[in-house]
């Protein structure tokens, strides 16, 4: 582990961070009081996301549901013959 000052620090920055990247770790210090400490970054892996508790709850749908046409009675519903009146401004 090396030590470097600040002053250091903040003129070799760009090599201070190639060594870092190269897997070695450097103490910042103020004087002779390490202040801070450049590590590598290691991104955390996302655990995959499974169904959960509600998993026994999960709907299945036919593959065909949207793509049946309409019967004639929901197609009259859809255009409103079943609206009570007070509906569309009537």
């Amino acid at each position: 582990m090396t030590v470097v000052t600040i002053h250091k620090a903040k003129t070799e920055l760009s090599k201070l961070l190639a060594r870092v990247e190269a897997g070695e770790e450097i103490v910042i210090a103020r004087g002779d009081e390490p202040i801070a400490k450049l590590v590598p970054f290691e991104p955390k892996q996302q655990p995959v996301r499974g169904y959960g508790r509600f998993a026994h709850l999960r709907a299945t749908l036919p593959a065909n549901l949207f793509l049946e046409p309409m019967s004639d009675d929901e197609l009259a519903a859809w255009e409103g013959k079943y609206s009570f009146p007070g509906d569309n401004g009537e």
